[in-house]
């Protein structure tokens, strides 16, 4: 099955905390516009070596600290001042309808010119979570439908819509009231499967399909669950089946999922979610007093910072081939997966706990590396 890729490299890291010899296994996919497979190949060997020597041969010299990339700060400098003056609060004269944030403005409008409007939508900003129950386990589908309602009470995100306004030429979010029974908050269906290959076709469906959320009619999460073989007849789930839990990216990232399982957890043990309406903080404060941030010193830092920085010029990859300037992306890709191995794998998970850091965070920090060194410092 062909898959569609977004950039000219990209790289996904697979580590399952379940399995009691935990390896890490990496994919590194490639536009094939402008890679070769063999290039791939060569490409993920020479990450690979480096993972090598950070932390299996010399575990220790991988400091952090000591690195010139640790240089790097999300943090600027002046910055924090004007974060300190803006203090995010539950604005009590804004109803359900405000301006979009600037992330749910830039994936809006990406998600609808990155591909040929002739050729079949696909989409690019599904997210999906895919989980089963540990051995011995159960869990009722009838809870947990009804600790989902919970859920899209409280964090009224799961039921905003993102809707263009002609008149105002805005994109503005509207959050759709909870009392409204004519309208469908989300997605909450069931079906079979029967092997490996049969639950990775619903995944890809799952991940690709544009046709699964509407954001205009404020539809942007869904709960797939997935029985092994046939559906029960009680309403129960065993540990051979799976839930799928697919959001929009234009309503949800990856830190936002912590909170969505705590909550989740805390709905189906007790059949309530405590809510203040009149001090939660809600996304859509948050979009409304972004835009009135100064971001004055913010700018004038960048500007200084990366005066010299030539940020029109391409990283010099190594690449099989150049894409011209109106040529259009096909989006095919050149993919290659690799086992990190056991060692790599322990010396690897041994580091993340022994000092203290998300494992997410010390992969992203390698791939950095890595490219920094692809591009001769660059």
């Amino acid at each position: 099955m062909q898959n569609v890729v977004k950039f000219d490299m990209k790289l996904l890291f697979f580590h399952d905390p379940t399995v009691q010899n935990q390896t890490i296994s990496c994919s590194l996919i490639c536009s094939q516009d402008v890679f070769d497979s063999e290039t791939v190949e060569e490409l993920s060997k020479q990450f690979q070596h480096l993972l090598s020597q950070l932390f299996v041969k010399h575990p220790s010299s991988f400091d952090l600290v000591n690195q010139p990339i640790s240089k790097l700060s999300f943090c600027l400098e002046n910055e924090p001042k004007e974060i300190q003056q803006t203090i995010f609060h539950r604005l009590p004269n804004i109803k359900n309808e405000g301006p979009a944030s600037y992330a749910q403005s830039r994936i809006w409008f990406d998600e609808r010119i990155r591909f040929d409007r002739d050729k079949q939508q696909v989409a690019i900003y599904n997210m999906l979570f895919l989980y089963r129950l540990h051995s011995q386990h159960t869990l009722s589908t009838t809870q947990l439908h009804h600790a989902l309602q919970l859920i899209l009470t409280k964090h009224q995100s799961l039921r905003t819509s993102i809707i263009f306004d002609n008149e105002t030429n805005k994109l503005i979010q509207r959050i759709i009231d909870i009392i409204d029974h004519t309208r469908k908050l989300f997605t909450f269906i069931e079906s079979t499967f029967k092997t490996d290959e049969d639950l990775n076709k619903i995944m890809y469906d799952e991940k690709y399909n544009s046709q699964l959320f509407h954001l205009d009619q404020g539809l942007v999460f869904r709960c797939h669950i997935l029985y092994y073989k046939q559906i029960s007849l009680n309403n129960l789930l065993c540990d051979k089946d799976r839930i799928i839990f697919n959001f929009h990216h234009v309503l949800f990232d990856f830190p936002s999922m912590k909170i969505f399982l705590h909550d989740l957890n805390q709905a189906y043990a007790t059949n309530q979610l405590p809510i203040n309406h009149n001090t939660d903080l809600r996304y859509l404060d948050y979009a409304l007093i972004e835009q009135q941030m100064p971001m004055t010193s913010a700018s004038m830092f960048w500007l200084d910072t990366l005066l010299d920085s030539n940020l029109d010029r391409s990283l010099s990859l190594p690449y099989d081939r150049y894409r011209l300037l109106n040529e259009h992306r096909s989006d095919r890709e050149t993919p290659i997966s690799f086992d990190f191995g056991q060692d790599l794998s322990y010396d690897f998970l041994n580091y993340a706990l022994t000092n203290n850091i998300e494992l997410q965070h010390l992969a992203l920090a390698a791939y950095y590396m890595f490219l920094f060194k692809l591009t001769n410092g660059e």
